[in-house]
């Protein structure tokens, strides 16, 4: 008997020809005929054991092509349709026309988080969702005319790309603000005549008759979907030992476990104790439960996850996560032995007690009085000593996403932190204390806020809170200096002591070490700052909220952005704080400009520093440099020892290009180099466009200084969507510099990819992204997923 039954081992590829012209004179049928022809649509069970034959055939031969030709528009909260193809139950939960992304709802919307707002395909019908698979009578041709995703699939098999290296504008619309085209199977023939160009993979090369016969032999036999293996005795002892940490009775451990899980909800956990390799690692979330440990989950699905849980005692519950693993929304977090071992330590050991939890009410999204019981010095270490992962949180998670949300930060620029040793932090609680009003975030608000009439009561508060913490550090400064011990060294072994943030147009990324050239601002985060960029960007934000909750979010990450430029500033002799201001912060608007002078930077005493030249600020980023050398990280930067001498020479040439050549490029180039005996090497070029000021909110451009756009080269793929690939040899690295440095018009860029690209419309293009892929997981293998090309460009 053949391994697959299902799959007609007679079938050879010159078959499809003759499969195409059947399917063609079966034109796609509307709805009632599908009915007449094969019955109302019901839900279909699919779900087999992966070691099951239909299993394993869906694991070995179908999963591979979705993974390396769908999910890279099919995986995140903003694949079109919400179709996400990286995980059984997303398929089968299939499309709705109703985007996550939106800036002009005046109403929250229902969320469709997969995984945790429904359970069943039944409920996601219920909501609105319709199928990409046909739920009629089975047979091979009612699974493939009432199929969705065969359709489109066909749909470019019948219709391929032009063979053109700029695909006309006119047919294909790439725009991030491009209307969403959600049709189902009853309509699609309509939709199909009216674009016959929308066939999927939208707008890159088909599938290969190979992969187009794999999809199709599956879809005819019901499209069979695999379920995950049974997790190993290692992995169950590790749940068990963690669910029991999680949840044990006292207050002071619920309250801990209660600030965990609102901080590590996003995270991609997995227990390295374990010899899971990269490609077999296992990945849970946290999530909370109706349900105690040692019984099935049930998820208690909320807004945020300091809402009421609406039982009288959530569990703390490990779910395993079953969708592939995709880059932007890949947050790796770390449990085993020494992790259990130091949240003991750290939240255990200190001499606290907890009299009273604290309720749900929306006061208490105020994470500065619903843990106050907690240590603030507690609190700072969870956070600091991983301070990549959350600083990535509002990174990767939903807020990033679309102008509005990161138009708040610069380009490009480095992050240090406060060191948690400083003479400021035992008096942090009383202070916390005295300030937990003025310490309020936009988001106990809700998701249905006012657009803009909270603007003035939260600039209010945080001017409130800036001036307080001017005050007391002036007397803390009075007889302590001002000197690079404020500064966290890492306790030198520690590679979070220092991040490179990279904005990206409507992405960013952030990275270990201090990457490319020496920014034009930067950022020092202490305690209360980092909670709240946590908070206000992860734990409160609401993507389904209104555009008032989004707005003002906005808003108020423009006084978290300037105050950590400003504890930054703190550090320069007083004078240069002023100068560096203003250079910042050119042409600001009038509110902010008020805003900006309320904050007195030139009180606070001249600072410890030996500073002898007229450029102090470059003069402390080679002390900074310098304190931190121990655990600076140099995974992402030309110093990596991975990189060539010739590589190294010709990537710090480009690194110094700057003006209009920077300002043609991309934002976000992948460049393959090749070297000699498979020796290939990955790469990220960023172009960081320049700005008067990152203040405004609707008119950008206005703000945009194209004569000092920069370019920042980081070893490995530092981006979630790249906008284009780039291929050269070795010895032509020098060329493809020279050419990126003497461009001057769009006409040379094109030229530039002419010779050296990988346009998506290129017929290469799928086995160029399959060699990056493999080598993306080769270089950087336990960050590497799946990268989404929603934003790769036409030029």
């Amino acid at each position: 008997m053949p391994k697959y039954p299902f799959v007609s081992a007679s079938v050879k590829i010159p078959s499809l020809l003759l499969l195409f012209i059947t399917v063609a004179a079966c034109a796609t049928l509307g709805a009632q005929e599908l009915n007449e022809h094969y019955g109302k649509a019901q839900v279909q069970a699919r779900l087999h054991k992966a070691d099951s034959a239909a299993g394993e055939f869906f694991f070995d031969q179908v999963k591979p092509i979705l993974d390396s030709r769908c999910i890279s528009c099919h995986a995140c909260y903003d694949a079109p349709c919400q179709l996400k193809l990286n995980s059984s139950a997303g398929i089968d939960r299939g499309i709705t026309d109703v985007p996550v992304y939106s800036g002009k709802r005046l109403i929250a919307a229902q969320p469709t988080r997969l995984f945790t707002d429904q359970q069943t395909t039944e409920q996601w019908r219920a909501q609105g969702f319709y199928p990409v698979l046909n739920e009629r009578q089975q047979t091979p041709e009612a699974n493939r005319s009432a199929s969705l995703l065969y359709q489109v699939l066909q749909l470019k098999q019948q219709h391929p790309l032009p063979q053109r290296a700029v695909l006309n504008p006119a047919k294909f619309d790439f725009s991030l603000k491009r209307e969403n085209h959600c049709p189902a199977v009853e309509n699609f023939a309509d939709y199909a005549s009216d674009n016959p160009m929308a066939g999927m993979p939208y707008g890159l090369p088909g599938l290969s008759a190979e992969e187009m016969q794999t999809m199709t032999r599956w879809i005819e036999d019901g499209a069979p979907l695999g379920d995950l293996p049974p997790l190993s005795a290692g992995h169950q002892q590790q749940i068990d030992n963690w669910e029991a940490f999680l949840n044990q009775d006292s207050a002071k451990a619920q309250l801990v476990a209660r600030y965990i899980y609102e901080h590590l909800f996003l995270a991609n956990l997995y227990f390295n104790d374990l010899a899971d390799t990269p490609d077999s690692r296992v990945y849970f979330k946290l999530v909370r439960s109706a349900t105690p440990p040692g019984q099935p989950i049930e998820v208690i699905a909320t807004r945020r996850p300091g809402d009421n849980p609406g039982v009288k005692q959530p569990y703390y519950r490990l779910q395993r996560h079953s969708a592939t693993i995709v880059t932007k929304t890949h947050l790796p977090y770390a449990l085993g032995k020494e992790r259990m071992t130091w949240l003991q330590q750290l939240f255990f050991e200190p001499d606290y007690s907890v009299a009273r939890l604290p309720g749900y009410e929306p006061e208490n999204l105020n994470p500065f009085k619903t843990f106050r019981d907690i240590p603030a010095a507690s609190r700072y270490r969870f956070l600091l000593e991983e301070s990549h992962y959350f600083i990535a949180g509002f990174i990767k998670g939903p807020v990033c996403r679309g102008p509005v949300a990161v138009d708040v930060i610069n380009d490009h620029f480095w992050v240090f932190f406060v060191n948690p040793d400083a003479t400021v932090l035992p008096m942090l609680d009383g202070f916390l204390e005295q300030q937990t009003k003025n310490l309020r975030l936009p988001g106990i608000e809700g998701s249905n806020a006012g657009v803009l009439s909270y603007w003035t009561t939260y600039s209010k508060l945080h001017r409130q809170y800036l001036l307080a913490k001017a005050d007391g550090l002036k007397q803390v400064f009075k007889d302590n200096p001002i000197d690079l011990d404020l500064i966290w060294d890492g306790d030198s072994h520690n590679p979070n002591a220092a991040l490179t943030v990279f904005r990206n147009y409507d992405d960013a990324a952030v990275v270990k070490g201090l990457v490319g050239n020496a920014p034009k601002t930067a950022w020092v985060i202490d305690y209360p700052l980092l909670e709240r960029i946590h908070y206000l960007l992860t734990a409160d934000f609401d993507v389904y909220g209104n555009v008032g909750h989004q707005l003002n979010t906005r808003l108020y990450m423009d006084f978290l952005r300037i105050e950590g430029e400003y504890n930054f500033l703190k550090l320069l002799p007083p004078k240069e704080r002023v100068r560096l201001r203003d250079f910042w912060y050119r042409d600001a608007s009038s509110r902010l400009h008020d805003q900006l002078y309320s904050y007195k930077i030139d009180e606070i005493g001249k600072p410890d520093i030996p500073y002898s030249s007229a450029n102090p600020k470059e003069e402390l980023y080679k002390w900074l440099r310098y304190r931190l050398r121990a655990v600076l990280d140099q995974n992402y930067t030309l110093d990596n020892p991975a990189v060539t001498e010739p590589q190294r020479k010709a990537l710090q040439r480009l690194q110094e290009v700057q003006g209009t050549p920077a300002s043609l490029l991309s934002e976000s180039t992948i460049l393959l180099v090749e070297g000699d005996n498979g020796a290939d090497k990955l790469y990220t070029v960023l172009a960081n466009r320049a700005h008067l000021n990152i203040t405004s909110l609707l008119f950008e451009q206005d703000n945009r200084l194209p004569q000092e756009d920069s370019i920042a080269v980081t070893y490995g793929i530092s981006v979630d969507y790249p906008n284009t690939f780039l291929r050269v040899r070795e010895q032509q690295l020098p060329e493809l510099v020279a050419a990126i440095a003497e461009l001057q018009t769009e006409k040379d860029y094109r030229r530039l990819l002419d010779r050296f690209g990988v346009r998506r419309s290129n017929p290469d293009f799928w086995q160029h992204s399959d060699r990056v892929q493999a080598l993306y997981r080769r270089q950087q293998p336990y960050l590497a997923g799946w990268m989404d090309y929603n934003r790769l460009e036409n030029r």
